[in-house]
């Protein structure tokens, strides 16, 4: 009895009982048969009864113990129907012991509260009458109501016990939940990041060979190189995200740096953008640690990809700075001046990318601002800079390594 599930409660409230309801039903049915059999004797010792008194009492237990297959749906009334009959018939103490067990599991524990009270409520005018010690009826009585009381905290232990499981079973989706949330929140963070930066010079490039149809044949095969070499490494971004979702565990794709910088800069130039850089970071790029320099590395990344799709223009200037020392801290800051038309009071469509950087900065333990500042639309992260935190290797340390 004590190991039936919460499981099953669809199953009951359809009106079937699954294979394991049935089977623990039977042992119910079985556990107040056997109790009617065993406490035969004791009743049988007796002188004043008749056999035909004998036989109706066994009749009754035997009424009693089928209709604990009724438990289930109709506990609370059933376990008041054989408390009644307890004064008429002995044989209905084992299958009250069940009918209790049932109630003090399934119901609430007001509800139990109440058919206990019932239960017990012979106690006060026993006790009124003055038992004698040594009258066997006495001690019947006496262990008539320490086994209800061993049924109702059986009961009670059981339900607490499925609450506390199902309490965790609760916390531990909630949990796998949250995981997953935060993992497609990683990997839709990644996305943008890498796509969004191949796929703005991708469409620079196309546009100038859309509006320049007739322009210089070299001119027009070195953009038409740059849009399949951006489009190639788009692919490349994106099937390498996909192989870490596939096999995560697996996975060694190497991580941007903020020595990664130079080279992002040299992208943008060549989709002709006029980027400068201001660097400044004691130690050189390769000291900063690990979190703060990806961090960094994604926050120039999506100014630069802005700066492409909401600046002025497809050689709009924009202007990288990046200062810090160990113990510090280490900013960054990206500026371009407004599109045609000045400063709209958002950005169209930067939105997305905005969130994700101020998540990755605050994931770092810094803080991200963002928003125009006179005709320039400026972009400024604060990341902390552990004076206990290992170096990363650059770029050319990374491909050493990699040979």
């Amino acid at each position: 009895m004590g190991s039936e599930h919460n499981s099953s409660a669809a199953v009951r409230r359809a009106g079937r009982r699954s294979a394991r309801d049935w089977a623990v039903d039977i042992g119910a049915f079985l556990c107040a048969g056997c109790f009617l059999v065993l406490s035969t004797d004791a009743v049988a010792l007796d002188p004043g009864t008749s056999p035909t008194a004998l036989f109706l009492d066994q009749l009754r237990g035997g009424l009693a113990c089928a209709a604990l297959f009724l438990r289930r749906r109709w506990p609370v009334p059933l376990a008041l129907v054989l408390l009644v009959a307890e004064p008429f018939s002995h044989f209905v103490t084992g299958p009250i012991l069940v009918a209790l067990f049932t109630v003090a599991v399934s119901r609430p524990p007001r509800v139990t509260a109440y058919v206990t009270a019932l239960a017990y409520a012979p106690v006060p005018f026993i006790l009124a009458s003055g038992p004698d010690a040594s009258d066997p009826r006495t001690e019947s009585a006496l262990t008539y109501f320490v086994l209800l009381a061993g049924a109702i905290g059986w009961g009670l232990y059981v339900r607490s016990r499925r609450q506390l499981l199902s309490s965790l079973r609760e916390r531990a989706e909630h949990a796998a939940a949250d995981a997953r949330r935060e993992a497609r929140e990683d990997v839709a963070r990644e996305m943008h990041d890498v796509l969004a930066h191949r796929l703005s010079l991708l469409s620079v490039h196309a546009g100038a060979l859309e509006f320049n149809p007739g322009g210089d044949p070299a001119q027009a095969g070195q953009a038409a190189g740059i849009i399949r070499e951006s489009a190639h490494q788009a692919l490349q971004d994106l099937r390498e995200i996909i192989g870490v979702l596939r096999a995560p565990e697996q996975s060694d794709r190497p991580q941007p740096v903020l020595a990664d910088v130079e080279r992002l800069a040299d992208e943008s130039r060549r989709a002709g953008n006029r980027v400068s850089l201001d660097l400044d970071v004691a130690g050189g790029l390769g000291s900063v640690p690990t979190v703060a320099g990806r961090t960094a590395y994604r926050i120039v990344q999506e100014g630069l990809t802005n700066a492409r799709k909401h600046g002025a223009g497809p050689r709009t200037p924009v202007s990288v700075t990046v200062r810090g020392a160990s113990g510090r801290g280490l900013t960054v800051e990206v500026r371009n001046p407004a599109g045609r038309g000045g400063a709209p009071p958002e950005v169209p469509g930067a939105g997305l990318g905005l969130i994700g950087l101020t998540e990755r900065a605050q994931l770092a333990g810094g803080t991200l601002e963002h928003g125009w500042d006179g005709a320039d639309f400026r972009l400024s992260a604060t990341l902390p800079w552990d004076t206990a935190a290992a170096p990363v290797p650059g770029p050319a340390e990374r491909a050493g390594t990699a040979a």
